[in-house]
Protein backbone atom coordinates (compact mmCIF):
# COMPACT_ATOMS: atom_id res chain seq x y z
CA UNK A 1 0.00 0.00 0.00
CA UNK A 2 1.26 3.37 -1.27
CA UNK A 3 0.09 5.52 2.16
CA UNK A 4 -1.87 7.81 0.02
CA UNK A 5 -5.47 8.01 0.18
CA UNK A 6 -7.64 8.15 -2.93
CA UNK A 7 -9.11 11.53 -3.41
CA UNK A 8 -13.18 11.68 -1.66
CA UNK A 9 -14.37 14.77 -1.96
CA UNK A 10 -17.72 14.13 -0.44
CA UNK A 11 -18.34 13.52 2.85
CA UNK A 12 -21.49 12.30 5.34
CA UNK A 13 -24.23 14.71 6.22
CA UNK A 14 -25.91 14.23 9.24
CA UNK A 15 -29.39 15.73 9.90
CA UNK A 16 -29.69 18.72 10.84
CA UNK A 17 -31.09 18.77 15.13
CA UNK A 18 -30.32 15.10 15.69
CA UNK A 19 -31.08 11.69 14.36
CA UNK A 20 -34.20 11.20 12.13
CA UNK A 21 -37.30 9.13 13.41
CA UNK A 22 -36.93 6.37 10.71
CA UNK A 23 -33.88 5.10 9.73
CA UNK A 24 -32.63 6.53 6.19
CA UNK A 25 -33.17 5.03 2.78
CA UNK A 26 -30.12 6.84 1.15
CA UNK A 27 -27.09 7.81 2.54
CA UNK A 28 -26.66 11.80 2.14
CA UNK A 29 -23.37 13.13 1.55
CA UNK A 30 -21.95 16.46 0.54
CA UNK A 31 -19.19 17.79 -1.19
CA UNK A 32 -16.40 19.10 0.90
CA UNK A 33 -15.85 22.35 -0.79
CA UNK A 34 -19.81 22.71 0.34
CA UNK A 35 -19.12 21.54 4.17
CA UNK A 36 -19.32 24.84 5.70
CA UNK A 37 -22.43 26.16 3.56
CA UNK A 38 -24.22 22.61 4.89
CA UNK A 39 -22.76 23.67 8.41
CA UNK A 40 -24.64 26.90 8.11
CA UNK A 41 -28.45 25.96 6.69
CA UNK A 42 -29.49 25.96 10.43
CA UNK A 43 -28.68 29.13 11.04
CA UNK A 44 -29.67 30.19 7.11
CA UNK A 45 -32.92 28.56 6.89
CA UNK A 46 -34.43 27.06 9.54
CA UNK A 47 -33.89 23.88 11.74
CA UNK A 48 -37.37 23.19 10.14
CA UNK A 49 -36.48 23.94 7.04
CA UNK A 50 -32.77 21.91 7.14
CA UNK A 51 -34.57 18.89 8.53
CA UNK A 52 -36.70 18.96 5.61
CA UNK A 53 -34.39 19.34 2.95
CA UNK A 54 -32.49 16.67 4.68
CA UNK A 55 -35.13 14.08 4.79
CA UNK A 56 -35.95 14.74 1.48
CA UNK A 57 -32.56 14.02 0.34
CA UNK A 58 -32.51 10.53 2.76
CA UNK A 59 -36.17 8.89 1.55
CA UNK A 60 -37.58 10.00 -1.82
CA UNK A 61 -34.58 11.87 -3.77
CA UNK A 62 -35.72 10.44 -7.17
CA UNK A 63 -39.70 11.46 -6.37
CA UNK A 64 -41.04 15.90 -6.36
CA UNK A 65 -40.14 16.52 -3.02
CA UNK A 66 -43.79 16.96 -0.78
CA UNK A 67 -42.48 20.70 -0.23
CA UNK A 68 -40.49 22.91 -2.17
CA UNK A 69 -39.79 22.64 -6.00
CA UNK A 70 -37.03 20.39 -7.43
CA UNK A 71 -36.28 20.62 -11.16
CA UNK A 72 -33.53 18.74 -13.28
CA UNK A 73 -31.04 21.00 -14.74
CA UNK A 74 -31.00 21.58 -18.11
CA UNK A 75 -27.96 21.53 -20.42
CA UNK A 76 -23.96 20.85 -19.85
CA UNK A 77 -25.20 21.67 -16.04
CA UNK A 78 -28.17 18.84 -15.57
CA UNK A 79 -25.87 15.88 -17.40
CA UNK A 80 -25.06 12.93 -15.08
CA UNK A 81 -21.71 12.92 -13.48
CA UNK A 82 -20.81 9.78 -13.70
CA UNK A 83 -21.63 6.12 -14.96
CA UNK A 84 -25.24 5.44 -12.52
CA UNK A 85 -25.72 8.92 -11.58
CA UNK A 86 -28.98 10.85 -12.02
CA UNK A 87 -29.19 13.93 -13.95
CA UNK A 88 -28.48 16.76 -11.31
CA UNK A 89 -31.41 18.14 -9.33
CA UNK A 90 -31.72 21.83 -8.02
CA UNK A 91 -34.31 22.06 -5.24
CA UNK A 92 -35.12 25.33 -3.60
CA UNK A 93 -34.84 25.29 -0.37
CA UNK A 94 -36.25 28.57 0.03
CA UNK A 95 -36.27 31.93 -1.45
CA UNK A 96 -32.74 32.37 -0.38
CA UNK A 97 -31.33 29.05 -0.32
CA UNK A 98 -31.10 26.51 -3.23
CA UNK A 99 -29.13 23.14 -3.51
CA UNK A 100 -28.11 21.16 -6.91
CA UNK A 101 -27.54 17.07 -6.01
CA UNK A 102 -27.99 14.18 -7.78
CA UNK A 103 -28.46 10.40 -6.49
CA UNK A 104 -26.58 6.58 -7.74
CA UNK A 105 -29.39 3.88 -6.27
CA UNK A 106 -26.58 1.64 -6.63
CA UNK A 107 -22.93 2.99 -5.71
CA UNK A 108 -19.83 0.93 -5.04
CA UNK A 109 -17.02 2.25 -3.03
CA UNK A 110 -15.06 -0.55 -5.11
CA UNK A 111 -16.45 -2.78 -7.93
CA UNK A 112 -16.76 -5.98 -5.93
CA UNK A 113 -18.42 -3.81 -2.61
CA UNK A 114 -22.25 -4.05 -1.97
CA UNK A 115 -24.49 -1.29 -3.55
CA UNK A 116 -25.90 1.32 -1.67
CA UNK A 117 -28.60 4.39 -2.45
CA UNK A 118 -26.36 7.60 -2.37
CA UNK A 119 -27.48 10.90 -2.53
CA UNK A 120 -24.45 13.60 -3.34
CA UNK A 121 -24.89 17.09 -2.47
CA UNK A 122 -23.11 19.12 -5.55
CA UNK A 123 -23.48 22.71 -4.62
CA UNK A 124 -25.41 25.10 -1.99
CA UNK A 125 -25.94 28.56 -3.14
CA UNK A 126 -27.36 31.01 -0.44
CA UNK A 127 -27.35 33.76 -2.96
CA UNK A 128 -31.04 35.53 -4.33
CA UNK A 129 -31.93 34.37 -7.95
Amino acid sequence: MSGQRAYKPYEPAKRPGGRPGDKPNWRVLVHRQFRGHYEELVARVGEQAAQRLWDYLATAPDSPPPVGRATILRGAAGKPKGEGWSRVVHYELSSMARVNFHYNPRYRTAEDGDEHPVVAILTIDFSSH
